[in-house]
Order: structure tokens, then sequence, then C-alpha cells
């Protein structure tokens, strides 16, 4: 033990995640360190407004041989190489108390993919597109959720949870650059948000409050951990985040789901997605990678499932110092638990400094 003062920025701590019931180990001091291994290549938007050969491309054949509208905004289709199936045989599962089934559990889950296509032209990103566009996007999320809502209720399809996310950019195993998201539909809820609707009951049993109710306002009043903020939304790195420049948009008020907004919760939320993405990508100057995802309440959500749940949404993106350095989680952070060398309000502090309106692209 040394008589200085602890320092956050400066000594090793470890950080509590309560929606996962988690820990994460912060070595602020590791980042002093040099860098001597791998660097991606920068990201270049050079990209054509339209690509002949791009599947996603308006009027364009896709794999299966299925042919893509002539659409002109937010499009939608089911996915020609979906991870679930909605029709598949049933499976018969083992029975008795051997050592198999104890450690060997399975079972059958079955559903549908979607695939969202954010705009017909083929050379945007979300940070370069129109609001009014970015709000037609959120529109289309909220169409997609209510009408596999009413399959489920009303056509009897296994529908339970539907995941909404983004890859972006190669470096986060993005396979075609048209903007473009997806959307998994499942008849069983996914461990991640099984986890945060766990710990959301858990805190709310505890203290009588919404733990991201709770959350909202301490971030609010703190300010050192926010980024961005409008009349319904906040964007934060989480006090517990793992990648470098990890954020959650989170609403202010109780919303469990996407359908819920109304228009001018809609338009707050396009508005603060594109300012997010648009400091993203000025900060290195790239076009900046990331997973996205919505997490909300389960398709036709009661009870505790419903008035616990509190729409938010989670990015992961990879890069570290610069254009060219990622963030891998490997060795501790795969054997431990994960660990991150920049605090979270270091990070914010970062992000808050930059533009939010003018991507550098602009400015050239």
């Amino acid at each position: 033990m040394t008589n200085e003062t602890f320092d956050f920025t400066d000594h090793s701590h470890r950080r509590y995640n309560p929606l996962t019931d988690s820990w994460v180990l912060v070595s602020p001091h590791r980042a002093k360190r040099p860098w001597l291994g791998q660097q991606e290549a920068p990201s270049k938007n050079d990209a054509p407004e339209y690509d002949p050969k791009c599947y996603l491309c308006p009027n364009n054949t896709r794999a299966s041989g299925s042919s893509n509208p002539a659409y002109a905004n937010t499009y939608i289709f089911p996915n020609d190489f979906a991870a679930v199936k909605l029709e598949q045989p049933k499976l018969v599962e083992s029975k008795g108390d051997t050592l198999k089934n104890r450690l060997c559990k399975v079972e059958s889950v079955r559903g549908n993919c979607f695939v969202i296509c954010f705009s017909p032209k083929h050379n945007l990103t979300i940070p370069q597109m129109k609001l009014e566009d970015l709000t037609q996007v959120v529109s289309a999320w909220q169409t997609l959720y209510s009408n596999l809502a009413k399959e489920a209720r009303e056509e009897g399809k296994p529908y339970k949870y539907l995941q909404i996310f983004e890859n972006k950019g190669t470096a986060m195993g993005c396979s075609n650059l048209h903007p473009h998201g997806q959307a998994w539909c499942l008849e069983a809820i996914p461990t991640e948000i099984a986890k945060e609707l766990k710990s959301f009951k858990k805190y709310k049993d505890q203290y009588g409050t919404d733990l991201l109710g709770d959350y909202v306002k301490m971030e609010l009043e703190e300010k050192s951990r926010l980024v961005l903020e409008n009349e319904d939304f906040i964007v934060v790195v989480p006090y517990w985040a793992v990648w470098p420049f990890e954020t959650m948009i989170v609403s202010k008020s109780k919303i469990p789901s996407v359908d819920k907004l109304n228009d001018r919760e809609k338009k707050n939320l396009a508005s603060i997605i594109k300012e997010l993405t648009i400091k993203y990508d000025n900060l290195f100057e790239t076009s900046f990678p990331y997973s996205m995802g919505i997490h909300q309440a389960p398709l036709n959500a009661e009870g505790e499932a419903l008035n616990d749940s509190w729409f938010h949404m989670h990015f992961y993106p990879p890069l570290l110092r610069s254009a060219t350095v990622r963030k891998f989680l490997v060795g501790f952070e795969l054997l431990g638990e994960p660990q991150r060398d920049l605090t979270a309000e270091q990070a914010a502090t970062r992000l808050r400094a930059l533009d939010s309106k003018v991507h550098y692209l602009e400015k050239l």
C-alpha cells in the first residue's frame, strides 16, 4: 500500500454492471502503454450510390433469386439465410435423469429473421442520412414489432422476442456495406435480455423503483458520463461500459418497447441516433464501426415482463486509440472478466467534445 490518494483515472478497479449482474475490470494506466499490435485499415466510404452487384440495392436480384422492388425508403424483407426457421421438425427430447440430460440440455427454437434496408442509396450510413429518412427507419422498427406481435396473438406464430440490431463496418463482421440492419424474432427470450429482465425485477423488488429510471436520474445529476440529451432520451457512456467508446441510449420516461413511441419521441430517437453516430465518425474521422441493438419488452408482454421493461439501445464500437487500432476481447477478458483501459468518464468527455451536427466529411 502507498500513501497516494486513489485516482480513478490511474488506478485499477472493478465496476459493477447491474443490468447483467456482472463486473468489468478498469485499468486506466494501461492506456499509456505503446501499441505494437494489429492495426485495421481506415474505413473509407467510396462506394457508389447504386451498386449493380449489391444484393440489397433496389431492383437487384438477391442470392436467393428473389428480386428487390424499386424501393424509395426503408425496405424490410425476410432474410434469405435466416438463423432460425418458422417451420422445422419437432425435437424429440431425451427423458430421464441421466448425466447427459443434466449437462447437455437442448431445446428447439423457431422464429424468423428480417433484413432492414435503411435507404435505397448504397453509399449512405446512418450519420449521413437525413433526419426524416432516419425517422422512417424508426417507423419501420415500430411496424415490424407491431406486426409480429399481432401474428403471434392472432395466428399463433411462436414469436416471443424481437431483437433489432445493426452491425456497421467490416470490423464488426458486416458482409454487405449497403446501409441495413437486421431483426431476429425468436420463440425464446435471448440470454442478455433475460439477464436484464431478471435484474430489473430484482432491483424493483428491493428498492421499489425502476433500475433504468434511477440510472437516468443519476446520470442527469452527475453529467460526467452524459454525452447527449434531448427531451425524451439521453446518451451515456455506461458506468460499467466494456468497449472503449460504448454508449447507451435510454428513454427518460418509461417506454417498454419501440411500438409505444409517439411521433415526438420517434423523431427525437432518430435525432439522437444521428447525433451520436456523427460523433462516432468525427472521433477518428472514419466510418466508425459498431454493433447496435435495441433492448425492449418481449412481444405481447404482460405482468412483470411488461412492467419491468425500459426501452434502451446499446452501441458497442471496437475502436480504441485511432481509426486503425481496435479493442480485442481476449486473454483475461475471455477467461476472467471484461477489462477496459479507458474509464467511462474519460470516454464520455471525448465524445461530448465532438461536433454532433456536422459530419467530418462535410468539412472537407
